[in-house]
């Protein structure tokens, strides 16, 4: 103390507004961001980014291997354009969870949720809920989008549980990639109806303060978030900017590819550009095949051929993503992460088909699929000032089991909790019987996976 006083004492005036003028040019903290793209169904981890070749045709599928720009790292044919950039991610080779139903493995990942039994509704809070509640805590946010936006959100096996609906995401549930896409209820660009919406939301105020003196449940509280929010999006001129892919080059929109998977993962980086702090992504619908998903038993669709349909929309997108995080000065800022609940089982099985379409024969053809698969499987990482180019943990030689690195649900909450600056150790949340529940129940960050 005697040292640090006798410093300071010998500081000029001049020299004391020097040092306030330094540090004032020092930049704060930036707030980071998540962007997580999710698989529905489980994305078959042999098939992609964990490639078993020198397995017996029970196992092995009909794809190629091919060298990335990593040295020893292979992944299969169906990527690429990955393989390209795989310099530019880490592989997490050793993902593992309890869970073996869609319910249940979902709730596993994304909440943290140990019950292998699946349930019609989610017991704990999503990681995107509970950084929307803490963040919101944290004082009033200066950007007037919202911090929570799903493009295509998961929300099937997911939710903000006892947090409430305020806390859900804002949804974007329309196909960016149409030629007349709109959000709706952004962005009024008519000053009257602006001025108009105001003086309704007054009277509104008005009328409800003898309401609230009856408000016995603290319901208002939550409406009150959503009104706040609503309003916001419809009078800031911002918001409609943030959603507006036009405002993109044509060859980068290109470059993502001109479908609803590339303008999603488009529309994501623009939102943490803008200051969005969670996006989710589903990567669903027909550009999946016949039945939506990545749920490739044999009667839903042909295992190979629906990998062969979805893949190159796939790869370009996700390459796409990862590239422009780093390309437009976001690589430490953002993470990005692309995950499904579980994987898909190594051994091959055969079954009819239920029905034709894309990815799978006429219906009583018998063919080929893979079961759900939680034992071992693979997620992707990049941004988030991590150390990229490597790959986390191995299955071993069928890829059925974790033999190196197991990684759990809470070790993958952690490391997206710990970008996001919140010690999922220590916090706790209360749940409706006021009981203190922590944010994770055990796991802690990857290390490799820490800037």
């Amino acid at each position: 103390m005697q040292v640090g006083l006798t410093g300071f004492a010998s500081l000029s005036w001049p020299g004391l507004l020097k040092l306030r003028a330094e540090n004032a040019l020092k930049p704060k903290a930036e707030r980071t961001a998540v962007i997580m793209v999710f698989l529905p169904g489980g994305q078959s981890h042999v098939d992609t980014y964990d490639p078993k070749p020198d397995i017996g045709s029970e196992y092995r599928g009909p794809f190629k291997t091919i060298a990335t720009k990593v040295p020893g790292t292979h992944f299969t044919e169906l990527l690429p354009m990955n393989a390209k950039i795989a310099d530019k991610f880490t592989v997490l080779r050793s993902m593992n969870q309890a869970a073996g139903g869609h319910p249940a493995g979902t709730m596993q990942m994304l909440s943290g949720d140990p019950d292998v039994r699946d349930k019609p509704k989610v017991k704990l809070p999503d990681w995107m809920a509970v950084t929307n509640y803490l963040r919101s805590k944290e004082g009033k946010r200066s950007n007037p989008l919202p911090n929570y936006v799903g493009v295509n959100p998961p929300l099937e096996y997911n939710g903000p549980a006892y947090l409430g609906d305020a806390y859900s995401p804002f949804s974007v549930t329309d196909d960016p990639n149409r030629p007349n896409f709109e959000v709706p209820n952004i962005g009024l660009s008519d000053d009257a109806e602006t001025r108009r919406l105001s003086d309704r939301v007054v009277l509104r105020k008005s009328l409800d303060k003898m309401e609230r003196a009856f408000d016995r449940e603290g319901e208002l509280g939550a409406l009150d978030e959503f009104e706040t929010q609503a309003m916001t999006l419809l009078t800031n001129p911002k918001t409609r900017d943030a959603f507006d892919l036009s405002k993109e080059e044509p060859h980068t929109r290109d470059r993502y590819g001109r479908n609803r998977w590339g303008q999603q993962l488009l529309l994501a980086r623009r939102l943490v550009e803008s200051g969005v702090e969670i996006v989710t992504s589903q990567l669903s619908g027909p550009l999946c095949g016949r039945v939506n998903n990545w749920d490739d038993h044999a009667v839903n669709q042909h295992q190979f051929e629906a990998l062969r349909f979805r893949m190159p929309n796939y790869d370009r997108a996700v390459s796409a993503l990862i590239e422009d995080i780093y390309a437009r000065g976001l690589g430490k800022r953002v993470l990005v992460v692309v995950t499904g609940e579980f994987g898909r089982t190594p051994k091959i099985s055969f079954d009819r088909s239920t029905g034709a379409g894309d990815g799978s024969a006429p219906a009583g053809t018998l063919q080929p699929g893979r079961d759900h698969w939680p034992r071992a499987f693979t997620n992707i990482w990049a941004g988030g000032g991590i150390q990229t180019g490597g790959v986390i943990g191995a299955s071993d030689k069928r890829g059925e089991d974790v033999i190196e690195r197991p990684c759990g649900p809470g070790d993958f909450l952690s490391t997206i909790y710990h970008h996001l600056g919140i010690d999922s150790a220590k916090i706790t949340i209360n749940d409706l019987n006021g009981r203190p529940v922590h944010i994770v129940g055990q796991g802690r960050p990857i290390p490799e996976l820490i800037a």
